[in-house]
């Protein structure tokens, strides 16, 4: 099989990881992670320097621009009782007009349309929501809450009261403080049910002292769900399909990347779901960056061409997830996983609570280029 064949087999984004290496804690301060830096390629693939988040002061220059996604967490995990006592959970996903959620439903199989469900969290009134129907896409259900819970800006309260922060699976440990550590500091807008984590090593002292460099900073917003963590499972990645996941890039976002470019700057994402809003904005204007709001469901792999983005702070990710082939499509499927092989063998922390890597504008493959 050819090196381009092997770019899309899912088999092909696997490596093996010590459970020990899943950080189940956060680092405090946030900026205390380490820092794997990738720069311009060359023979050994896995040569990088290894620094710490504080150390993106060195890394970036007056001028450059940090592009942060500042959606907020919802506590979008909620338990309920069925009509039969037995307690189940539904993770919510995304409104769906009229106080009706997608949700994902554990165990999904006791939930059938018609059922009635009372949602229960201590000290608090139980609260009855119906199941309305089945989604075959993604083998969820949909969930009549009253309809004043229409969006995402109205139901945060209630979830605030009845729900808790979804941790991903692999988190075996859980905290009071995840309620605030599990979100990034610039977090504003909520919708999101998995952290955009790459942002979380971001302190605010580190913030401050990028601000007085002259490193400039903009928000969009991607509402994490279904499209960024549900793992893969077609071998064959040529079709991929992702959930779609809702996106807004504003106008001062596009003027902002404009006058980076102006005065030669270079934009730095803070994250694949930025990666995945710049890049959408930027094949709606047809290319171009165009200020854009709606649902997208871009799937970005090896042979992309980036139109936006001139380097990227990562998480490292799970494997055969769409996050690897992201990144693979920034600087080579075999490059990565040689990186990885180095992280692991330095014993780097793994996942939304790990450490980080920066991959700097000379690392980006030429061909991904626009």
């Amino acid at each position: 099989m050819s090196d381009s064949s092997r770019d899309l087999t899912l088999s092909s984004y696997s490596y093996e990881l010590d459970d020990q290496l899943i950080a189940q804690t956060p680092l405090e301060p946030r900026h205390q992670a380490r820092l794997m830096v990738v720069s311009k390629d060359n023979k050994d693939l896995a040569l990088a320097n290894h620094l710490k988040v504080w150390n993106l002061q060195t890394e970036l220059r007056p001028g450059d621009l940090l592009v942060m996604n500042d959606t907020r967490v919802l506590k979008a995990r909620v338990r309920v009782r069925l009509t039969s006592g037995r307690l189940a959970e539904l993770l919510l996903l995304e409104p769906q007009g009229n106080g009706r959620w997608l949700c994902l439903a554990k165990p999904a199989k006791l939930m059938r349309p018609g059922d009635f469900l009372w949602m229960e969290s201590l000290e608090q009134e139980p609260m009855r929501l119906q199941v309305v129907s089945n989604d075959v896409e993604t083998g969820g259900r949909v969930v009549q809450f009253s309809k004043c819970f229409s969006d995402r800006e109205t139901i945060e309260d209630l979830l605030e009261r009845y729900g808790e922060v979804p941790l991903p699976p692999y988190i075996q440990r859980h905290d009071p403080s995840d309620a605030e550590r599990y979100q990034t500091r610039f977090a504003s807008r909520p919708g999101a049910v998995a952290a955009p984590t790459a942002g979380l090593h971001l302190s605010d002292a580190l913030l401050d002292a990028l601000n007085q460099k002259g490193v400039q900073r903009t928000t969009v917003t991607l509402h994490v769900g279904l499209g960024t963590f549900r793992p893969l499972e077609n071998e064959d990645l040529r079709n991929l399909q992702l959930h779609r996941e809702w996106v807004e890039v504003k106008e001062e976002v596009v003027e902002a990347v404009k006058d980076c470019r102006a005065r030669g700057g270079r934009v730095i994402a803070i994250g694949t779901t930025t990666v995945r809003s710049l890049e959408a904005s930027f094949l709606a204007g047809n290319g171009s960056m165009h200020a854009f709001k709606g649902p997208v469901d871009l799937v970005i792999k090896p042979g992309h061409k980036f139109g936006v983005i001139d380097g990227l702070l990562t998480n490292f990710h799970l494997p055969k997830s769409s996050l690897l082939l992201l990144v693979s499509a920034l600087i080579g499927r075999e490059r990565l996983l040689a990186l990885y092989h180095e992280a692991i063998k330095r014993n780097y922390r793994f996942f939304s609570y790990g450490d980080a890597m920066l991959i700097t504008p000379e690392a980006i493959l030429p061909s991904a280029r626009h």
